[in-house]
């Protein structure tokens, strides 16, 4: 709880990722990835309740022993590879306050893909949200200047080269480049207004909360490397 605000935290982890089988149970360093998550979220002070939505036994036994709690299976109809984080979240959420009798006020998604969370960047998503009064607060990260809309290009027929964005021809040197910031899912913290009565996760009154350093999110094998070649680095000091 902050500020008398009653917090839920959720891990959203289905069992049928396509582009890395089994991503949610991917071992880092002998532990998967939705183990890690559930540790992360236990070192949260404010955190309330954290729980993992999942339709998958396998994944919510593993939640269990990061400390997440695996109270209900998510159904079919928001199980599928295109169900959007809000249709999860509502469900979570509305699951949550029925089995626990109480109202959460605020919902923050942990990603289980973002390994390289602390829970200090979990407690000052949240702590921005309650503070700034806003609808949502989302981490994010600097893009690469080489990943910049207006580097970008495209092949056409015949493998004609071309700019994705015309401006793009206009671009010399880096320095012309506007700062740009990815979401890095280590969290999102979001009213239960801005849930549902919004009906999205990114509300009229949304902040972003700048992470330093380097954070991955897991989509293949080699990011997992990244993220093992990483925390070596941190450990070598």
């Amino acid at each position: 709880m902050r500020d008398g605000r009653r917090i839920l935290a959720v891990v959203p982890a289905r069992g049928g990722s396509k582009g890395l089988p089994g991503k949610n149970l991917k071992p880092l360093r002998g532990t998967p990835l939705v183990t890690l998550a559930g540790q992360v979220a236990g070192q949260v002070a404010s955190i309330d309740r954290a729980v993992v939505s999942t339709d998958d036994d396998a994944i919510a036994a593993a939640a269990e022993q990061g400390g997440l709690a695996a109270p209900f299976r998510r159904p079919e109809e928001i199980s599928g590879d295109r169900i959007g984080d809000i249709d999860v979240l509502l469900h979570a959420l509305e699951a949550c306050e029925a089995l626990d009798g109480v109202t959460y006020d605020i919902v923050v998604m942990l990603q289980p893909t973002s390994p390289l969370r602390r829970a200090e960047d979990v407690e000052a998503c949240i702590a921005k949200l309650v503070e700034g009064v806003w609808d949502a607060v989302w981490t994010v990260s600097e893009t690469d200047s080489k990943a910049h809309p207006l580097k970008q290009l495209t092949l056409g027929e015949g493998d004609a080269l071309g700019y994705y964005d015309p401006d793009g021809g206009k671009i010399i040197a880096r320095q012309q480049l506007q700062p740009l910031y990815h979401r890095n899912g280590v969290a999102y913290a979001i009213t239960r207004e801005c849930l549902v009565q919004q009906g999205t996760i990114k509300g009229a009154r949304t902040a972003g909360l700048l992470l330093e350093g380097p954070h991955v999110s897991i989509d293949t094998e080699w990011d997992l490397k990244l993220v093992e070649f990483i925390l070596d680095q941190r450990e070598k000091g």
